[in-house]
């Protein structure tokens, strides 16, 4: 379950009678959309349906066998929710947007680059006062995904900017291939893999290219600096080699 600062409230009123639960507001959204895959407990205030949240009061167990069939609470949430309206409080709207805008902002810098400067990764810092210039609002009530390209369309006129992703192939040391190739083949598409005569390891990886300085930094970490990275110009190359 989570906490209820971090509930929303979905409000479905029927028959006259009105109807409230206490759910994650991602949930509830991804409930309406017929979207939601998790555990419904797990994404829950409480496990009962309310006539009033706030007070604690209940709805009547015939009331709720007449407007939903059942008293089972998690077979009504989820009715609630796709029935019914979410209701947030401008506290929470505020605190919604401010983790959409930061997840916004991390997903840019992590897939984006630079095509101006040999398509460097943008740092976050930058990603932020570009979308502030574009004057970019992020939807608190929309999934971070579903705001990608429209926050993409208003940077572009302000920086140079495109997702893409880039090949690197890196070659480990034998003393550190072992546990190193197993941290750095996790970190992206894997296209190709060769066990060297000496005992190191040559690995040949995807990955979003605005990731490669810190794909660079690990690769480093766990090599001790004895890692050699080349960056693969042109994939169409690995499936002749």
């Amino acid at each position: 379950m989570i906490s209820l600062e971090d509930a929303v409230t979905a409000r479905l009123e029927s028959h006259g009678e009105r109807f409230e639960v206490l759910i994650d507001p991602d949930a509830a959204l991804e409930i309406k959309r017929d979207e939601f895959e998790g555990d419904l407990e797990d994404v829950i205030a409480a496990e009962d349906v309310f006539e009033d949240a706030s007070s604690g009061d209940r709805p009547a167990e015939a009331d709720l066998e007449e407007v939903f069939g059942t008293t089972d609470p998690l077979e009504i949430i989820p009715e609630v929710v796709k029935r019914g309206e979410i209701q947030i409080t401008a506290e929470q709207r505020e605190e919604m947007q401010e983790q959409k805008r930061k997840n916004l902002i991390n997903t840019i810098t992590r897939n984006a680059v630079n095509p101006q400067m040999d398509n460097a990764p943008h740092p976050p810092e930058r990603i932020e006062r570009a979308l502030e210039e574009a004057g970019f609002t992020v939807d608190p009530m929309e999934p971070v995904e579903e705001q990608v390209d429209d926050a993409l369309d208003a940077l572009r006129p302000v920086i140079p900017i495109r997702f893409e992703e880039i090949t690197v192939a890196v070659q480990l040391p034998a003393d550190y291939a072992g546990s190193g190739q197993a941290k750095l083949r996790e970190y992206g598409e894997l296209e190709r893999e060769e066990w060297q005569n000496d005992g190191s390891w040559v690995g040949v990886i995807t990955f979003p290219a605005g990731l490669q300085n810190e794909f660079y930094d690990l690769a480093n970490e766990v090599s001790s600096g004895e890692a050699e990275t080349t960056v693969v110009k042109d994939k169409d190359e690995l499936s002749t080699r």
